[in-house]
């Protein structure tokens, strides 16, 4: 129990000492800490110090050299200010030398006016004066040519105005024989045209040079069977096709015969058709015939179409393209009709455009201008008020209507875009070549001109210019003198009278020039 006992106070001395020992040595650690964190504080606050007397010496240069700077600035925009006052300064001077300039040349152009309104004012007194004096002898002279002539100035009037009144009548009888001339040929042109439209809407059992469409055929056996047993295929294939089919002579070819130019293509596609067949009796014919309609009716609308969107009018009514496309097959004025009416639409496009007109509205009337020319000869009236009938039917506006029905002049335009289309459809059908007889008889006229020209004696050349309404004659100098020149200037307008009286109004010049030409060697 003692040993107990002592092993326990040992153990409790031995901690106890254990613990004072420990607590010694965490004294002494602190302390030595301490010891050092004073240390490094007082290096710290050394360095800190150093580093403030650095940034205080930099901030210090820093100074200094910015208001070295800033001096140095100032003076160089004092010097520039400077600068700019001077310039001004000396601008100021030169306008102010300029004005002084300006106002003694002001005053000096005010001095010569002056001077030129004085001149002017002796003049304007001087002109009275010559004024009332040629008066003064011009009433001489009025009395001495009275006293001479043994009449007086109202007697010598009267006889001037009964010289003139003769000449004037004589004149008028010319220009009445004229006038009289040429409406009779207008006539005739215009019932020509007249005829010619009129029977282009008809299937008139006679035929002309353009009623007609020769078919070539793959060989002679082609003929008989076309013709059939007793006629019979010949017979069907005219009752289908609405022609006339002539088998003559002609080797490989057959003519197919009809005003209508939609029929003879329909008989013409049907004929070709059987040909490919080989097989040829009615019922076949009746079949192909049938068939050959279906797609002509379907070309002739997409023809319509692509000329409706062509020209920017996809929103036509399909009747209406259906006539524009059979156009294609019509003629008028020596041109095919569909290619008329797209020249038409064009150019009433271009000249709406200039006019600041709608320029799809005008292509529409443009267009459809002529497309009473489709519809067949059932119809009656004339071409242009069918069409306008015909279109105002499938929805087209009052002023495309009006276009159509005035376009060709014989009732009077009241809008503008009927003027543009009257002018259009003027143009077209007056451009070279949409009228070859009359190229033809424009073309001789000008020769005629020429050689009347030519058959004068010293003439070397004739030209016929502006249409034959200027015509230029060279002369030779060493043999038509300047007297010469104005007799034979008149001869020849005379003759041109006599002869071409069509001609109209035609300026005759005669030009004489003398050339010295030499060449130096």
């Amino acid at each position: 129990m003692e040993m107990l006992i002592a092993a326990i106070v040992g153990l409790v001395l031995g901690g106890v000492g254990v613990f004072l020992v420990k607590r010694i040595q965490d004294s002494n650690s602190k302390k030595s800490a301490k010891v050092e964190a004073e240390r490094i504080i007082n290096r710290a606050k050394s360095e800190a110090a150093k580093l403030k007397k650095d940034s205080e010496n930099r901030a210090k240069d820093f100074e200094v050299r910015a208001r070295k700077n800033v001096e140095q600035d100032i003076h160089k925009q004092k010097t520039q200010v400077k600068n700019k006052e001077q310039q001004l300064e000396r601008r100021l001077k030169e306008i102010d030398d300029q004005f002084k300039a300006k106002t003694e040349d002001n005053e000096r152009y005010l001095g010569q006016l002056k001077d030129r309104e004085e001149k002017i004012a002796i003049a304007e007194n001087r002109l009275k004066e010559l004024e009332k004096k040629n008066d003064e002898q011009v009433d001489a002279l009025k009395r001495k040519l009275e006293s001479v002539a043994a009449m007086t100035a109202e007697e010598a009037r009267r006889q001037l105005l009964e010289a003139l009144t003769e000449e004037a009548k004589s004149e008028a009888n010319k220009l009445i024989a004229k006038i009289e001339d040429e409406a009779q040929k207008e006539s005739d042109r215009r019932a020509r045209r007249i005829l010619s439209q009129a029977l282009s809407r008809f299937a008139s059992e006679y035929t002309s040079e353009r009623t007609v469409t020769v078919m070539a055929l793959a060989n002679d056996e082609m003929k008989g069977k076309i013709i059939g047993r007793e006629g019979r295929n010949i017979r069907t294939l005219e009752a289908m096709c609405g022609v006339d089919l002539i088998v003559d002579d002609t080797p490989e070819a057959v003519v197919i015969s009809g005003f209508d130019p939609v029929r003879r293509e329909l008989a013409k596609r049907t004929i070709e058709k059987l040909m490919e067949d080989g097989r040829v009796h009615p019922a076949r014919i009746e079949e192909v015939a049938e068939k050959q309609r279906t797609e002509l009716m379907k070309s002739i609308k997409e023809e319509g179409e692509r000329t409706a969107v062509e020209l920017g009018l996809p929103n036509l009514h399909q009747e209406l393209m259906k006539l524009v496309g059979s156009l294609k097959y019509r003629q008028t004025h020596a041109h095919n009709a569909l290619n008329q009416a797209r020249e038409v639409a064009n150019i009433a496009g271009l000249l709406a455009g200039e006019l600041g007109v709608n320029v799809k509205l005008a292509r529409r009337a443009g267009l459809l201008h002529n497309v009473g020319l489709a519809v067949e000869h059932t119809t009656e009236g004339g071409y242009t008020h069918v069409g306008a009938e015909v279109a105002k039917k499938y929805g087209e506006i009052e002023e495309v209507v009006q276009a159509i029905r005035t376009h060709q002049g014989d009732e009077k335009p009241v809008s503008t875009l009927a003027w543009i289309v009257h002018a259009a459809y003027l143009l077209a059908v007056s451009r070279p070549g949409a009228r070859r007889p009359q190229m033809d008889n424009y073309i001789h006229r000008l020769e005629d001109l020429e050689s009347i020209g030519n058959g004068f004696d010293g003439v070397l050349k004739t030209f016929a210019l502006q249409a034959g309404k200027d015509i230029r004659v060279l002369v030779e100098s060493s043999r038509v003198t300047d007297d010469l020149a104005t007799m034979l200037s008149r001869d020849i307008a005379r003759k041109i009278e006599r002869e071409v009286p069509q001609a109209g109004q035609v300026k005759v010049t005669v030009v004489r020039q003398t050339r010295a030409v030499e060449h130096a060697r």
